[in-house]
């Protein structure tokens, strides 16, 4: 008797956490992933600003899922699903049936409209955008040393970071500390600390998501750092050579080589495969609408979770981030299991377990709860959960010895980039 086919697309938090869910079920599981590994992207921005090697943060699918007996895992773009015959379309053609599929394909950046803003300024989503970020920020310092005009020196070391959320707090706060801790003594051209580090955010603070006095806590504590806030600061135009912003008191023009994209996510591309293939509504992010058991409308057998997905639980929509995935992951495992055996799927419940958000060395701010941290307290809370969360043995003694060297010496030893980086103009 042929088992159920469970068909999983995406390796990441949810993708992984329905696997593992599976693991003990009488059905075959197969899981899709465009790379070999599952990455933890908390930690992504400090592969970019070379305080993380890549293997500390991620690690084999193969790996992880090793001692799934009932489990298979390929590497496979997808790029489609025909719903009528229940197969998951390959890019090279190859089709993989399924009786039920889970899409856990994430997210992507988002230019508002804007993609040729990329070039100028990368987003970090992937370990290729690490590397590229690394790449670029390493570069301009050696780049700098070779300068002589100090007017082309000063914009050649203006780094602006645009969007005031969770990645763009971490960037902006780790550039700054780069620069006034880490480098300087290693250039003798010029001091390190001249470096000027922007954060532009078009509302009114940053990290909008937290209370008010925790926002506001943030931009103290970058400030702190010698990061320039810029609230209620809308870009409208990048190039090769600066940024031009609208704001209150009027237009200007940011002259810089460096900028990083931290403003905005929009779904994957495969939100809008499956509403063209199953009629389900989009939301402006190109996030699917499913039901409260995150299956979709006359199509029982089809979850969508993580990224992709746009819920509810209790009144409020559920959070991108990384728990509520891995939850919306074991929900899914549960009800794909629960329809096999012919029971009622349940609704997803979120729970929250509190949120934070680190900015830098001693600096972060947390909820947890009625419960808000700030400062010292917050970053200890902050290094305690990323290392739990972190995903394998080996990757959690990597990150605390490299943590603890980084905590003692303020040195970060992954500053390694390749020679062909191209030439800063």
């Amino acid at each position: 008797m042929t088992r159920p086919r469970i068909v999983i697309i995406g390796a990441g938090f949810g993708g992984l956490a329905a696997a593992k869910a599976l693991k003990n079920a009488p059905v075959d599981v197969t899981v899709l992933d465009r790379t070999n590994h599952h990455l933890f992207q908390p930690l992504l921005y400090q592969v970019a600003t070379a305080g993380l090697a890549a293997p500390s943060i991620a690690a084999p699918i193969r790996h992880v899922l090793r001692k799934q007996a009932n489990t298979t895992v390929l590497l496979a773009e997808v790029s489609g699903v025909d719903v009528a015959a229940r197969e998951v379309l390959l890019e090279d053609g190859e089709r993989v049936p399924y009786d039920h599929l889970i899409v856990a394909s994430g997210a992507t950046h988002s230019y508002f409209g804007r993609d040729d803003w990329a070039e100028h300024a990368p987003g970090l989503k992937t370990l290729d955008d690490a590397y590229a970020i690394r790449s670029r920020v390493l570069a301009t310092f050696e780049h700098a040393e070779r300068l002589t005009d100090p007017a082309a020196r000063a914009a050649c070391l203006r780094f602006v970071v645009i969007g005031g959320g969770p990645t763009g707090v971490e960037m902006a706060g780790t550039l700054a500390e780069i620069a006034r801790h880490t480098l300087p003594g290693e250039f003798r051209r010029f001091d390190a600390r001249a470096t000027e580090v922007l954060l532009l955010e078009g509302g009114p603070r940053v990290l909008a998501a937290y209370p008010e006095d925790l926002s506001e806590s943030a931009r103290r504590q970058l400030e702190s750092l010698g990061v320039q806030v810029r609230l209620n600061t809308r870009v409208t135009a990048i190039d090769a050579q600066g940024v031009e912003v609208s704001t209150p008191a009027g237009s200007e023009r940011i002259a810089t080589g460096n900028v990083i994209w931290g403003a905005g996510v929009k779904a994957s591309p495969l939100g809008k495969v499956l509403a063209e293939a199953t009629g389900a509504t989009l939301d402006r992010a190109g996030r699917v609408q499913v039901l409260p058991d995150l299956s979709l409308p006359l199509h029982p057998e089809i979850s969508v979770i993580g990224d992709l997905a746009v819920i509810e639980s209790s009144g409020k929509p559920v959070p991108g981030i990384a728990p509520a995935a891995k939850q919306m992951g074991v929900c899914a495992a549960a009800n794909v299991l629960a329809r096999l055996a012919g029971q009622p799927a349940r609704a997803f419940a979120y729970q929250d377990y509190g949120s934070m958000a680190t900015i830098g060395r001693h600096r972060a701010i947390a909820q947890i709860g009625r419960f808000k941290f700030g400062g010292l307290l917050a970053w200890w809370l902050w290094l305690f959960a990323h290392i739990f969360f972190l995903i394998g043995f080996r990757n959690r003694i990597a990150v605390m010895i490299d943590w603890a060297a980084q905590y003692w010496t303020m040195q970060r030893h992954a500053r390694i980039f390749l020679a062909d980086e191209k030439k800063r103009q």
